[in-house]
């Protein structure tokens, strides 16, 4: 169970990023939160990441009380969580293997769980004749399935992905969606941070919508294609933009501009931001370290 009640958060330099917020997720439930830059997502995943606290009200999720949560008990907590980054955040120099068995070792996981874990996991998402290879030897939607792998190696509760299509073409997308759909069947809560709104409207599950810090929307997908293009459509005129300057988006030709500009940068190179790491563990396993 996650609840946000009148939750609030304003920076020292008077930004309101979030503003009187109310959502409760129930263990179990999929949902989408979508908005624009600066609509408050990443706000929200902090808050409940516990890598910051509000200005105002309280988060509940599971049996912790993030509010008065001591700082000595916040690797436990994240524990309860697995965490799927837009940019993979993998150790270049680990195998697929070895990346997703780091989450386990750092616990302090027994080896003969790890053989039998980390296997089941990279099969789960498809990657078993994968377990050898380097993260630059695969495919960036193949990377974000070790980052889901690695997610899911501890057996979290909560699954929480921060734009896992971002770095993926359009099936790649659709693939990972569907995986964690398939995770949410299970059992597993999942919330999926996105401003991809084109790819929430294929999937029967809850939106919620933020717009300058607020909710502006929670309900099913079905019924919310207006809202979606209303909060979405700017933004993906600039993204469209920021590509190429003539393939600005105007009326007519919308659907040709998008077409052009997927032929022409569908197939850029990734970014390489495999550097930075961070893992959250096991609520079950193991010892009590801290996350790296």
């Amino acid at each position: 169970m996650i609840e946000f009640k009148h939750v609030s958060k304003v920076y020292e330099n008077g930004t309101r990023a979030l503003d009187d917020v109310n959502i409760h997720i129930n263990p179990g439930e999929f949902v989408f939160i979508v908005g624009a830059s600066g609509a408050g997502k990443s706000t929200f995943l902090k808050l409940m990441m516990r890598e910051d606290v509000p200005s105002g009200g309280s988060i509940q999720v599971n049996d912790f009380n993030l509010g008065t949560l001591p700082k000595r008990k916040i690797p436990y907590f994240r524990r309860t969580m697995g965490i799927v980054f837009q940019d993979f955040r993998l150790i270049p120099t680990m195998t697929v293997y070895d990346n997703v068995a780091f989450a386990m070792r750092v616990i302090g996981t027994k080896e003969s769980t790890i053989r039998k874990r980390v296997p089941y996991v990279l099969n789960l998402v498809g990657l078993a004749n994968k377990a050898r290879n380097l993260p630059q030897e695969l495919s960036g939607g193949e990377q974000q399935r070790v980052a889901l792998a690695r997610a899911l190696s501890n057996n979290a509760d909560i699954i929480i992905a921060d734009e896992p299509t971002g770095n993926v073409d359009p099936q790649m997308s659709l693939e990972i969606v569907e995986l964690l759909t398939r995770l949410n069947d299970g059992g597993t809560t999942v919330i999926m941070v996105t401003h991809a709104h084109e790819l929430v409207q294929q999937f029967d599950r809850r939106v919620v919508i933020l717009e300058h810090g607020r909710v502006v929307y929670d309900g099913n997908t079905k019924e919310s294609g207006d809202m979606l293009q209303s909060s979405q459509g700017h933004l993906d005129r600039a993204y469209i933009d920021s590509f190429d300057p003539t393939f600005a988006i105007t009326g007519e030709n919308t659907a040709a501009a998008l077409d052009e500009s997927i032929k022409k940068y569908g197939n850029s190179k990734l970014k390489d931001t495999s550097g930075d790491f961070t893992v959250y563990l096991d609520k079950s396993a193991g010892s009590e370290s801290d996350s790296q």
